[in-house]
């Protein structure tokens, strides 16, 4: 089972990846944490499928935090690539996207993102809020 969602900011996002970190009863396969410059674009795959009722607290608690997404070809390939092996590196070269983490739910690779971004810039846009 896969869930892509757009999310509108940072906060958000690791409000996700906290969940998944601590949500030991789903069978996460991995996520994968895109930032684009309007918001995030968050997939997240099961390695099974949920029950029903799994499936619909897990759909509710992502329609919370964002909306789903039906991405672009670029970035829908972006994301292919990502989950035949392909490296993050690559995929970010090829496909011109940023990619921000791909695998296990990992907060301090998004923080490091938004402190780098933010510190380039000299501030802080909405979306790394």
């Amino acid at each position: 089972m896969e869930y892509l969602y757009y999310i509108a900011n940072t906060s958000l996002t690791l409000r996700v990846v906290d969940y998944l970190r601590a949500a030991s009863h789903l069978p996460l396969q991995f996520i994968t944490v895109i930032h684009q410059i309007d918001g995030w674009v968050v997939k997240v795959k099961m390695s099974q499928y949920l029950t029903p009722e799994m499936h619909g607290d897990f759909r509710a608690f992502m329609n919370e935090l964002g909306i789903p997404y039906d991405p672009e070809i670029r970035l829908q390939m972006a994301l292919w690539s990502l989950e035949t092996g392909q490296s993050p590196l690559s995929v970010m070269r090829r496909y011109q996207v940023a990619v921000v983490c791909h695998g296990s739910p990992d907060r301090k690779e998004i923080e490091a993102f938004r402190q780098q971004f933010v510190k380039g810039l000299g501030y802080c846009p909405e979306t790394l809020a």
